[in-house]
């Protein structure tokens, strides 16, 4: 089969079609895999009946939904290229991203459009030929057109598969080491690889159903692909709340999450948590920074040994090493070690000229892997 991720969906339906796929994290909106699947064909539709190209950039400027999720399959079944969007850029820097990337096409949510509004008035100083906006029909800009609207009046017939393997996915910009964000580009077979590498490290519930709390535009994003991989359901938090944590987990049965360490300090400090009945979870993945140790051990108290660290950087996108409870539970060993190399995946510790270094010399980690990015684009350098 060919590594294409909307291909994968397509067959995900196939297989369990009335599975949940999708949930909102207020229970308020639920899709079967059958429907989201459905959803992404339509857009797919939409997009190649607009005339969009193989290989042409589209931005998604969304906080964590289900459009999210449908623009970022929709567009990998017909071989065009995500550009996620961080949410709390400001216009020019989002300015930057959309003329850096060629990015043509321009998917917002509604609590964007003054934004939006603002880059839109800038003319050339981007490429944007077409801006949906994902809101209710009368609040649709007067330059912009009703995403729904646009999804909806299209089949939803699979659109031919229009990329594979080593044709590019997305782009998603990191600042890194320069002052202006280089745009790291991932392919369609390294984010199959992704996919198949995290199931593998973390070996997920056999039931899987994961707790987006952090923007999927970003680190968490690539635990939806294992997840719905695996015929799971994935469900997304627009924003971090500590009590609707609690009651996914209670009420929902979430059974594996994704938090950044601050996150981490916000649910071990709230009122309620030792009365929360957290006996659901099966898996916490956290990365980002370190955890101090007293808090590592307040974690592992109240949690158990469930807690996966693991390590990287957006362009191997953060699947380069992981430490698990369960190698060593002490809490101050953990901090001593970023983990080891997950499957997949070669470290080393390299000097200037790229030899190995000596145990106790400082060096430069380097990792080679399916997981690690094509390109910075637009800079070959």
């Amino acid at each position: 089969m060919l590594n294409n991720l909307g291909l994968f969906l397509t067959k995900r339906a196939h297989l369990s079609p009335d599975v949940e796929a999708y949930v909102e994290s207020d229970s308020s909106y639920r899709l079967t895999y059958t429907e989201l699947n459905d959803r992404c064909s339509q857009l797919a539709n939409a997009f190649v009946a607009s005339g969009i190209e193989k290989g042409e950039r589209v931005g998604l400027l969304l906080m964590n939904s289900s459009e999210f999720m449908e623009s970022y399959y929709a567009l990998a079944k017909i071989g065009a290229v995500v550009v996620p969007l961080n949410w709390r850029l400001v216009a020019d820097e989002l300015e930057f991203i959309l003329k850096d990337s060629g990015t043509k096409r321009l998917i917002f949510d509604n609590d964007f459009v003054e934004t939006v509004a603002d880059l839109h008035s800038r003319g050339d100083k981007t490429d944007i030929i077409q801006w949906l906006q994902v809101a209710q029909p009368d609040e649709v800009a007067h330059f912009a057109v009703d995403y729904r609207a646009f999804r909806d009046a299209q089949p939803t017939t699979e659109p031919e598969i229009n990329a594979a393997d080593d044709d590019m996915l997305y782009i998603m910009y990191t600042s890194g080491t320069t002052g202006l964000p280089k745009g790291v580009v991932h392919t369609q077979a390294g984010m199959a690889a992704t996919a198949e590498i995290s199931t593998r490290a973390w070996e997920f519930p056999r039931d899987p159903h994961f707790l987006a709390c952090s923007p999927i535009s970003h680190a968490a994003g690539f635990l939806v692909l294992p997840v719905l991989r695996l015929g799971g359901t994935v469900s997304l938090m627009p924003s971090f709340s500590p009590s609707a944590v609690f009651d996914c987990v209670e009420r929902q049965g979430v059974n594996t999450l994704f938090l950044v360490p601050s996150m981490i300090y916000t649910l071990l400090d709230h009122p309620d948590v030792e009365r929360r009945d957290l006996s659901n979870l099966e898996h916490i993945i956290y990365a980002s920074a370190p955890i101090t140790s007293d808090r590592l051990r307040e974690a592992l108290h109240l949690f158990g040994p469930i807690l996966f660290q693991c390590y990287g950087q957006t362009e191997s996108i953060h699947l380069s090493s992981m430490t698990r409870a369960d190698h060593d539970p002490s809490a101050d060993r953990r901090l001593e070690s970023a983990g080891r190399a997950t499957p997949g995946m070669t470290l080393a510790i390299l000097d200037p000229n790229g030899e190995p270094v000596q145990t106790g010399e400082v060096g430069e980690i380097c990792a080679k892997g399916p997981c690690v990015m094509s390109q910075y684009w637009g800079r070959p350098e």
